[in-house]
């Protein structure tokens, strides 16, 4: 590696001058960068050297912005096979937030102090500490891509996140979520109670199965007569409808399961399959859809939301003042629980309640298996709190007695 002055005179019989660093890259080939200073070449020439002995230098000019690395990434995952909500989602991340502040930046030339740089401006400006997350691990699964691709060799976000910074940006996060509150959050018993008196027509059987089996709505959509058992009282979950209607496999295999119904449930779906859309003068197939919209289709999200749970909530007294007003002046009524994930949590709490309380009682595995989550520590992250903790006053004055006499 070597570093030298290059001396030419221009056309118009101008002298000119730049220092060139001459050394061969990790690949054996020879390069040459060029710069105004010797003591920017210098100070190359000292990191290059570096690089060059670990293993972990790419030349600018065999490098790629993020915006073009961007780009490959997206391909690959399509080729992968993910779904079109998750390669949407990862576009909507590249497009909206990554390349609009890195997107011209050599990835070469991408550093963790600048990482770190760019994930302070997306909290300044009003990003959620969560979809801040979202942005820093699609970044490190692009710049993945782009080490296998050769285009980089370091992958910075991966080395921000092995720093002691991580713990405490999670503690932040969970911090700012809080945890999931019985009338905030979570139906309470008096309110699913409320509820379920005032649901009727075809969203009777669509809300009981997800009150008390705690289906997520996409495996709702998803789900056929050919999943539910009436007489063993299940209802196998394989299958979901995403954002855009189509049918697919669950994300984990975790999803994968079968769920116990009680009575109410059996009796609403006996009904239902009596009443439910098919094609005139034919007996309901079992590939047919339980939960289908009118021509027989996957039910959209929005039609269920709107149409039939809040409509369900005002009827049940469940609301909450908006910020607008009706002609008198007074705050329109709206449902307390925007989207149906309040009934997959009630299902949760249900699950977890001693059964003196109205509850089931079950194990946390069981929660888990039952609502279908990847891990455990998904599970008790989430509802942890809600378990009973065997430290009650009436437990600790029994264990008192039987300790003191």
């Amino acid at each position: 590696m070597s570093v030298r002055k290059r001396a030419w005179t221009t056309p118009k019989g101008e002298a000119k001058s730049s220092w060139v660093v001459d050394y061969t890259d990790t690949a054996g080939k020879r390069r040459l960068k060029t710069f105004p200073r010797k003591k920017e070449a210098d100070a190359f020439a000292a990191t290059a050297h570096v690089e060059v002995r670990e293993g972990t230098h790419v030349a600018d000019s065999a490098s790629a912005t993020v915006s073009t690395a961007g780009a490959l990434w997206l391909k690959r995952c399509e080729q992968n096979g993910l779904e079109r909500t998750t390669l949407l989602q990862y576009d909507q991340l590249l497009r909206l937030h990554i390349a609009t502040e890195l997107g011209t930046t050599l990835l070469s030339r991408l550093t963790v102090p600048m990482v770190r740089q760019f994930e302070d401006k997306l909290l300044e400006t009003g990003r959620s500490a969560a979809l801040v997350r979202k942005i820093l691990v699609a970044l490190g699964s692009l710049l993945s891509d782009a080490q296998e691709r050769g285009l980089v060799v370091r992958n910075v976000v991966r080395e921000k996140s092995r720093t002691r910074q991580r713990g405490t940006d999670r503690r932040r996060e969970k911090r700012a979520k809080g945890k999931l509150k019985v009338g905030v959050d979570i139906p309470s018993a008096g309110e699913i109670k409320a509820l379920v008196g005032a649901l009727e027509g075809r969203w009777r059987p669509l809300f009981l199965t997800a009150i008390f089996t705690g289906l997520r709505a996409s495996e709702l959509r998803g789900l056929r007569w050919s999943d539910v058992d009436l007489d063993r009282r299940t209802i196998r979950v394989h299958q979901r409808a995403d954002a855009f209607n189509d049918i697919g496999r669950p994300k984990s295999a975790a999803g994968e399961r079968t769920v116990p119904v009680p009575p109410i449930v059996v009796a609403a779906l006996k009904e239902w399959r009596l009443a439910c859309p098919r094609p005139s003068g034919e007996e309901v197939r079992a590939d047919q859809l339980v939960f289908p919209n009118g021509r027989g289709n996957v039910e959209s999200y929005a039609n269920i939301a709107q149409r039939g749970y809040a409509p369900a909530q005002i009827a049940a007294g469940l609301t909450t003042e908006s910020d607008e007003r009706d002609d008198e002046g007074k705050p329109i009524l709206v449902a307390k629980y925007p989207g149906l994930h309040a009934l997959r949590h009630f299902y949760a709490s249900w699950c977890i309640n001693r059964k003196e309380d109205g509850g089931l009682g079950l194990p946390p595995k069981m929660v888990q298996e039952r609502l279908g989550h990847s891990s455990i520590t998904l599970t008790m992250d989430t509802y942890g709190h809600l378990f009973p903790t065997g430290d009650q006053a009436d437990e600790l004055a029994a264990a008192e007695t039987a300790l003191l006499g």
